[in-house]
């Protein structure tokens, strides 16, 4: 296993001997393959045009680091320039060649890119859980060998637990990570994506959603307490109609007569749900 994770990139090229000592070869472009570890899901494709553009110009200044795997190499470092080559349709590319382990592989992967800061929130929040199961590695073990702090590894991994289009959200740059930890309070989880949608739509910020995730939580606590006196059919048309609102509804009954109160948060949350009652 590398040791010195903390030390960055240097712990894998040893300082200058990249480019001073190792020798340094050219590969054939179809020959290669990207890393398997590559926590980096999103490339944008302008600045790829923009580096391809440089390529074809100057060509690639600094070769990149691989391994070889049967009768391929495997991108270490670099998937970037290699990319930005296939673009440029170059047939070859200068590289230096390591005898690296899988874990080795990883560990570097998302070295290179947290040191780029390259990954989204979300992106992150998978090497980091990725280095853990496969590294075997605590929170505070990861924490220390990134040189970061517990917390800031667990906040990250916490977005994990959001639904699947919410992380989308995340990683496409809708809502952001404060926004993903606060939607984490709710104590309705299901109504994540819900909340997460009216976030995006009314452009609320981190302290707004903070203030409807208090209160919507607040009104869960009355709501429990109050379920144990109500009548069973009551509460479950109740959780139909707040689920279907997306907000905080109560049914109030009294023989044959009762109402229905809906619950808003502003102007544009009353205009939501009145669009709701009247499509």
């Amino acid at each position: 296993m590398a040791k010195g994770l903390g030390k960055g990139l240097d712990a894998l090229f040893k300082g200058q001997e990249m480019v001073n000592g190792d020798h340094i070869e050219k590969i054939k472009i179809r020959e290669l393959k990207a890393n398997p570890f590559q926590p980096r899901k999103i490339f944008s494709q302008d600045a790829l045009e923009e580096l391809a553009e440089s390529i074809r110009e100057h060509g690639v200044l600094q070769p990149i680091i691989v391994r070889k795997k049967g009768r391929f190499f495997e991108i270490v470092v670099g998937e970037r320039r290699y990319r930005a080559s296939k673009l440029a349709l170059q047939q070859e590319i200068p590289a230096v060649v390591r005898d690296l382990t899988d874990k080795q592989m990883m560990e570097f992967a998302v070295l290179e890119n947290l040191q780029r800061e390259d990954l989204t929130a979300i992106e992150e929040a998978e090497a980091y859980q990725s280095l853990m199961e496969n590294l075997e590695l605590t929170q505070e073990q990861l924490a220390q060998r990134l040189g970061k702090s517990r917390p800031y590894i667990a906040n990250h991994i916490r977005l994990l637990s959001l639904p699947t289009d919410v992380q989308d959200y995340v990683t496409t740059g809708k809502i952001s990570m404060g926004h993903g930890r606060a939607l984490l309070g709710l104590k309705r989880k299901k109504l994540i994506s819900q909340i997460a949608e009216k976030v995006i739509a009314q452009g609320m910020n981190v302290r707004q959603l903070e203030a409807l995730v208090q209160s919507l939580n607040t009104n869960v606590s009355r709501e429990t307490k109050s379920e144990v006196k109500k009548d069973i059919f009551i509460v479950e048309r109740e959780g139909r109609l707040r689920d279907h609102f997306g907000t905080s509804v109560s049914i109030k009954k009294s023989k044959n007569k009762g109402k229905i109160e809906i619950e808003f948060f502003s102007d544009d949350d009353l205009e939501r749900i009145l669009e709701i009652l009247n499509p």
